[in-house]
């Protein structure tokens, strides 16, 4: 099947949001694309918090689809539900391209009608369809050209890392530790659990959120803001630690926040997965990771350079520093030579078509 072209003078993009980093990550790309005279239309997979997130950054999209869990087949049959559940907005609207950041409910249908698509990717240890002929992959000059090199000719590299893209602009906003009841002498940790329904996680790093969140629990003067990626973890997060939560020392937010301010105004952050750890990285916060998954290029690049710490022992546990940090010390870099690059890209990318 194939899609008939957009006879609107204005060329069509297509962003397809199905994770939560998805959200900030394109906001200022939909603007500067918006900005050079493209049409940028979205759709949002309601799960996550996409949809709460994209409410937040006031974003214009069609909430299409779910999640089905981590059972593999139930997620299969669930991405090809989704796929086409979205193909009705997608034959109205006649996208000349199809961008995303790992979508592959996306990918199929983009695939099945023809449509040119562009995959952003920060971890090259994802999998993608072997049958589906992506037109261009976006990828971070952190990850080795070696590991990438079954793209070659269709390869697109850009600075720094994908955080950097709204990290630059970033403006925090210091009432939020008043906001969740934290004083300003207490030691503000933000945690972010395993992502325990993707391909790539590892159970030991569910063993390993436990180990640390214990070790927390123990702290004086410690305040830990949970961050539960789906209602399942939190019912988990919510029945282990109980007396924890009921006592304040753990507080799960009753509403969706701002993930770069929160980071921002946390003394430092632990986390699972890996881009709240990258985010951290980018605004110059001490992280740790407990990710105990395969280790991408640009996690390997943070660690090198000292801006990300990884737990594999509990050795290593006793090398956390929960101390305060001077806030007023630290600021983002400026990186909007990321954005640019990724820009120009997709629009080279619909330019050519």
């Amino acid at each position: 099947m194939k899609l008939s072209k957009n006879k609107n003078s204005r060329r069509r993009i297509w962003i397809d949001m199905d994770n939560s980093p998805h959200v900030p990550f394109f906001k200022p790309i939909i603007d500067k694309l918006e900005t050079e005279g493209y049409e940028v239309i979205l759709t949002a997979r309601d799960c996550f918090q996409v949809c709460d997130l994209a409410d937040l950054y006031h974003l214009n999209y069609k909430k299409i689809g779910r999640h089905y869990g981590k059972n593999k087949i139930k997620k299969m049959i669930g991405l090809v539900i989704r796929a086409l559940q979205l193909m009705p907005f997608v034959l109205k609207t006649k996208p000349d391209l199809a961008i995303s950041h790992g979508s592959r409910a996306q990918m199929l249908l983009a695939w099945m009608l023809g449509i040119p698509t562009g995959l952003i990717m920060d971890y090259e240890f994802i999998k993608t369809f072997p049958f589906i002929r992506l037109d261009a992959i976006i990828a971070p000059e952190a990850i080795g050209g070696e590991t990438l090199s079954k793209y070659n000719g269709r390869l697109h590299k850009y600075p720094g890392i994908k955080e950097h893209v709204y990290a630059s602009n970033f403006k925090p906003d210091l009432s939020l530790r008043k906001d969740l009841g934290i004083e300003e002498d207490q030691v503000m940790v933000v945690v972010r659990p395993p992502a325990n329904e993707a391909h790539y996680h590892n159970p030991r790093s569910e063993a390993y959120f436990e180990k640390i969140m214990d070790h927390l629990a123990s702290q004086e003067n410690t305040r830990v803001v949970i961050l539960p990626r789906n209602e399942r973890q939190e019912k988990f997060i919510r029945n282990r630690w109980l007396l924890q939560l009921q006592k304040g020392i753990f507080i799960i937010p009753d509403r969706v926040f701002n993930g770069l301010n929160l980071i921002w105004n946390a003394d430092l952050v632990i986390s699972g997965g890996g881009t709240m750890n990258r985010e951290a990285a980018a605004l110059g916060v001490p992280v740790y990771s407990i990710f105990q998954g395969k280790m991408g290029g640009v996690d390997k690049y943070l660690s090198e350079q000292g801006r990300l710490m990884f737990l594999h022992t509990d050795e290593d546990f006793k090398n956390i520093r929960l101390t305060r940090r001077n806030i007023s010390d630290t600021k983002p870099e400026d990186k909007s030579q990321t954005l640019n690059v990724i820009v120009q890209t997709i629009i080279a990318l619909v330019e050519k078509e």
